[in-house]
């Protein structure tokens, strides 16, 4: 693919969607976080409930942190992995206490450094929170990336460090929103809904599906085909 290709993905994206925003529900980087860390291996929606739960009992990182592992617990028990999210949600909230005086740091090191915060939950703290260019890339983006010939690469790190080299700098701020959006809604794992596609004729994937029958045009069970048997 070459960057014609990509610039006119994003152009694309960008005008279905200006300013796309995440589905997780919060309102500071400090929601933003244990969100996202309690996202991992379950849906947005889920993890909207629960907080919607907890937030408004406790959202400050010393309030959570004296909820303890089992007062968490409590309110986060619909989401999967739901007692290892919570011991490592009370030690993060311990150490921003410790550490950082309560707020969330913006570099990647000290983020990183934090229990349950990866590669991945630090770019999208520092992209959502702190306005960084940088590409989260979950399952939705590596799939669409390597699918569609955009940045393909055998690792999330790989398809990383190959879309921050050709995504332009103009579309790189929401670049992470639009892929996963895309993963989420259209270039979906099973069956890719490909004939509602905006970027359809600038993709590379091979098996492009086409768009379903209408009911009445499918032919009655057992009569698949209208060519007469030889012999």
């Amino acid at each position: 693919m070459n960057a014609a290709k990509r610039h006119e993905i994003f152009r694309r994206l960008q005008a279905a969607n200006p300013e796309p925003r995440s589905d997780l529900q919060y309102s500071s980087p400090f929601e933003l976080l244990v969100a996202v860390v309690l996202s991992a291996q379950a849906t947005d929606r889920g993890v909207n409930q629960a907080t919607a739960r907890l937030f408004p009992v406790a959202n400050t990182p010393a309030a959570i942190a004296a909820l303890g592992v089992e007062g968490l617990e409590q309110y986060i028990r619909t989401i999967g992995l739901y007692r290892t999210k919570a011991k490592n949600v009370i030690a993060l909230c311990g150490l921003l206490v410790e550490h950082h005086g309560g707020e969330v740091p913006r570099d990647r090191e000290s983020l990183q450094a934090l229990p349950g915060v990866g590669r991945k939950t630090a770019n999208v703290v520092m992209n959502i929170a702190f306005g960084e260019p940088t590409i989260a890339v979950d399952t939705h983006i590596f799939r669409v990336s390597n699918r569609t010939g955009l940045a393909p690469g055998r690792t999330p790190d790989a398809v990383e460090q190959k879309l921050l080299k050709v995504v332009p700098a103009e579309f790189r701020m929401h670049a992470h929103h639009w892929l996963i959006l895309h993963g989420r809604y259209t270039c979906i794992a099973r069956k890719p809904v490909c004939h509602t596609c905006s970027i359809r004729d600038l993709c590379d994937y091979r098996d492009k599906t086409e768009a379903p029958l209408p009911a009445h045009s499918k032919l009655p069970r057992g009569r698949g085909s209208t060519t007469k048997r030889e012999g």
